[in-house]
């Protein structure tokens, strides 16, 4: 299921989306629409993404980037980064064992760092993966 807007219980987690100004190869370069479909993948939970780029455009080991939503109550099980990880919070609240994450905060998780990611009250975040990550 695809998003265009934010639902009502996302509604309080972000002020404004970011405009979007995207083009892949073959595409025109131009703003887009952000819409959000649910990732459930290793043990995600209320969890949407609008992907930037994946894998299959850069390969099977290769990066990836999208802006995620984490509704209230989101979670994702311990993983490991083989790469690096940027996770920029646009607006609300991530936590992880080392803390809580609040607008604005930068986090860069390096190669062989572990975390399980939430967000009780929900969140909106640009992240960027430099590998895939490995489930636990």
């Amino acid at each position: 299921m695809s998003h265009n807007v934010l639902s009502p219980d996302a509604g309080q987690l972000t002020g404004l989306l970011p405009n979007l100004f995207a083009g892949l190869p073959g595409t025109a370069f131009g703003p887009r629409e952000l819409s959000f479909v649910p990732v459930t993948a290793n043990g995600r939970t209320q969890a949407e993404m609008h992907p930037l780029y994946t894998t299959a455009h850069t390969g099977q080991d290769g990066p990836a980037a999208a802006i995620m939503r984490y509704l209230p109550g989101a979670e994702a099980p311990a993983h490991e980064h083989p790469g690096f990880e940027l996770i920029y919070v646009l607006s609300g609240e991530l936590e992880t064992d080392d803390g809580v994450y609040g607008p604005n905060s930068l986090l860069v998780m390096p190669p062989g760092s572990v975390h399980a990611p939430r967000s009780p009250r929900g969140c909106l975040g640009l992240v960027v993966w430099e590998q895939p990550v490995r489930t636990l």
